[in-house]
């Protein structure tokens, strides 16, 4: 059995990738190096080493990779394209964080070879069946254990192929499952029968006992009962009869005769439903495009980065451009722009006073122009931390003009001054500057701008940490600043301002105002005038930012803001951890299109909820769900990741199931470990939870290596909202540190989900 079939194995891209290449490796101006590249059997690896490296060499998987781009179309290979024709060059890129490749081959058509054929490869990874799948599995499987390469595998291969997928095994049993699979008893398993060996040990004892309670003759599951579980187990009521018919179709294997007469489903077919997209947590429903996408933008909570153009940390990282491509492609809509004076009149981007790198305010543009729209439809704010002169703001305004044409909304909708912002719908395909301005959009005055600051000088006032008891450069310079009339001009919807509190903004603040705050301002009103800051949310947009002291690019919990209604709640993209988890979990739903509509009681100008005190709320709003109960059945997980690449090591997973929301519901709780098994570990644990305000609340799904020395290690996770979850017997497939996929390793949950009486 091959997986990728003769088909694909006969394009002659994808021999000239099977029989390799050499490659060049640019990592920058000065390091070019020859690389070794090829494709390995699987039709799914690629290979490659130096040579003359002796024995070391690297591999990655197709399904690592995102897209191909062809030619100068990285900063790497642009800064080498006087030496490199575009025709020899191409980038991969990977999902993710992790780097891009730029190659130059050493001719057009062996460039075009690795072009198209790892794009044909890139496209049918991703539009393969669940079938396909677990077919491609099992091949890879076949294939690292099949150490000297014979199509064969003997015992020994089977024992170290054991450890390799994260199981422990007694040596007996092990060899019994050998022995019923070698059919042939010729002492090793070809790939047919090695299927057979990997179907025995894969084998889910706890889905076969749900497909038991359903099924009157154990074999298989008739279309009544199957509609009888899919009413009672997974909540579909009324829809589930018509729902039964089509999962039949979809997922019942067509050599059980089962899908012909669509009559029954076999346990294999249940199976590849409940591992399928329908089978996990999230509902499908929520997964596309479902909001009201008419109302005010500072209705929305809007995905929004934090120093984008930084790829590290913010004392010595790298600026990029990539950066920027980064974080649109994960449907972020606020990116920030820190612009400074360039030597020779180019205004450069980078993060002030530090040893950062420079890249120039106009290719920012540029790439912004590019990638804007590819994710998501809805606008995208551009927030500029202005440090520049009169002159070069001049310049920036051209660029801005020059190079986003119509995509720049500079002009009101509807010619009149607003009481209210416009919407996403309405803002479609359109970029808002975020910027100070001269006077409003009523009246022009003088060019002397003298109540705006920028974030950064609002950090300086407002952090408490960075105070000394002088007054800084930042306050004294902030009494005047010039302004350039054709930068003003370009700031429609998105007028900075600073913050005079929140009875000046209800009397006097215009909706297109927006103010910044540092995370620790924010923090200080969330605790000091919740309801204020929810109320004043509901008209304006605001802005909160990570403390100066995060050196490290670290991020604060987004939840703390989205629980006051802050809508540009901007994180350090480029830095994995828990709370780029939670604002993925966020952002997941809606098309992951980078706006989610806030819960209408946050939506309502006169509102009186405060996060601190939601029950209080209660009584006086119209607008709550009842609080909820949620109950997690921890069952089983499959196929999890090692931690740990040494030959014998095999992780003792732990399941921890967090709520974060309003902070009366931040919770956690875990099951116990099991030790040695990360490919079939069973729980059977219960895990409850009770939801006060679960219109705000996110569930976070963390599974780790216990260690009772030392500090767990982080294993996988899966974080989406409450109100996202569908109950019933679902599969949760988890994500990496870094957010990307991490297939086949999920859990398998029971959910139920219910009011409290």
């Amino acid at each position: 059995m091959d997986p990728e079939g003769s088909r694909i194995q006969d394009d002659p891209y994808i021999q000239v990738m099977m029989a390799g290449s050499t490659l060049r490796k640019v990592k920058s101006r000065s390091w070019k190096k020859n690389r070794y590249f090829r494709l390995l059997e699987d039709g799914l690896t690629i290979w490659y080493k130096s040579r003359w490296a002796g024995r070391g060499h690297s591999t990655f998987s197709v399904t690592d990779l995102e897209a191909v781009r062809e030619g100068h179309q990285s900063e790497v290979l642009l800064s080498i394209a006087e030496e490199f024709p575009a025709e020899l060059c191409f980038t991969l890129v990977f999902h993710g964080r992790q780097g891009n490749l730029d190659l130059v081959a050493e001719s057009p058509d062996e460039a075009q070879a690795w072009i198209q054929g790892v794009r044909m490869l890139i496209h049918k990874a991703q539009t393969m069946d669940e079938k396909e799948r677990l077919d491609q599995w099992v091949w890879d499987w076949f294939h690292k254990a099949d150490k000297n390469k014979d199509g064969k595998m003997n015992f020994k291969e089977v024992k170290k192929l054991l450890k390799m997928m994260n199981v422990e095994m007694n040596e007996d049993h092990a060899l019994h499952l050998f022995t019923m699979a070698d059919k042939s008893e010729s002492g090793s398993l070809e790939i047919e029968q090695f299927v057979f060996f990997y179907k025995m040990l894969t084998q889910r004892d706890e889905v076969w006992k749900v497909f038991q309670d359903y099924s009157e003759d154990g074999e298989k599951l008739m279309l009544e009962e199957l509609q009888s579980f899919l009413s009672v187990e997974q909540h579909e009521g009324e829809q589930s009869a018509q729902h039964a018919q089509e999962l039949i179709e979809r997922y019942e294997p067509s050599e059980t005769g089962n899908k012909v007469t669509h009559c029954a489903m076999s346990l294999d077919g249940f199976q590849m439903y409940l591992c399928s997209q329908e089978g996990s947590i999230f509902k499908p429903e929520h997964q596309d495009l479902y909001q009201d996408m008419s109302q005010p933008l500072s209705h929305y909570f809007i995905s929004s980065s934090h120093n984008t153009y930084l790829l590290e940390d913010q004392l010595r990282g790298q600026s990029s451009l990539e950066a920027y491509i980064q974080a649109l492609k994960r449907g972020c809509r606020c990116v920030e722009v820190d612009c400074w004076d360039g030597y020779d009149g180019d205004p450069v981007v980078y993060h002030g006073h530090t040893l950062t790198s420079k890249i120039l305010f106009k290719d920012v543009i540029s790439t912004l122009k590019e990638y804007a729209f590819r994710a998501s439809e809805f606008p995208v704010i551009l927030s500029i931390e202005n440090h520049c002169s009169v002159e070069q703001q001049t310049v920036m305004a051209q660029y801005l003009r020059q190079i986003l044409g119509d995509m720049l909304q500079t002009t009101l909708l509807d010619g009149q001054v607003p009481q209210q912002l416009p919407s996403p719908q309405e803002l479609k395909g359109k970029i808002l500057l975020k910027a100070k301005k001269i006077g409003g959009l009523e009246e022009y005055v003088d060019e002397t701008c003298t109540d705006e600051v920028s974030d950064e000088e609002e950090m300086a006032n407002c952090d408490a940490e960075m105070a000394s008891t002088e007054d800084s450069p930042e306050k004294k310079s902030k009494a005047k600043s010039k302004m350039s009339r054709e930068l003003s001009d370009l700031v429609v919807y998105c007028k900075s301002v600073h913050f005079d509190g929140f009875e000046h903004a209800h009397s006097h603040a215009k909706c297109y105002e927006i103010s910044s705050f540092s995370e620790s301002k924010a923090k200080k009103l969330a605790k000091e005038a919740g309801t204020d800051f929810v109320q004043y949310n509901t008209r304006q947009l605001s802005r909160t930012y990570p403390s100066g002291l995060r050196t490290d690019s670290s991020n604060y919990n987004p939840q703390d803001m989205w629980s006051v209604g802050c809508q540009i709640v901007a994180l350090n993209f480029q830095t994995a951890g828990l709370e780029m988890d939670l604002n993925d979990g966020l952002f997941r739903q809606n098309g992951c299109c980078g706006y989610v509509i806030k819960p209408n009681f946050m939506r309502d100008g006169n509102t009186q909820f405060s996060p601190d005190k939601p029950e209080d709320s209660m009584k006086i709003c119209l607008f709550y769900l009842q609080c909820g109960n949620l109950r997690c059945g921890v069952i089983s997980g499959q196929q999890l990741p090692k931690v740990n690449q040494k030959e014998g090591s095999i992780v003792d997973p732990l399941v921890r199931v967090e709520i974060y929301g309003v902070p009366q519901d931040q919770a956690k709780d875990e099951t116990s470990h099991i030790n040695n098994n990360g490919f079939n570990p069973v729980w059977n644990e219960t895990l409850d939870f009770t939801i006060h305000t679960p219109e705000l609340a996110l569930v976070c799904f963390v599974v780790e290596d216990h260690d009772k020395a030392s500090r767990n290690d982080f294993i996988g996770q899966y974080t989406l909202p409450f109100m996202c979850i569908q109950p019933g017997y679902r599969h949760i497939h988890l994500l990496s540190k870094d957010g990307t996929a991490i297939p086949p390793s999920s859990l398998f949950v029971n959910i139920s989900i219910s009011e409290l009486t």
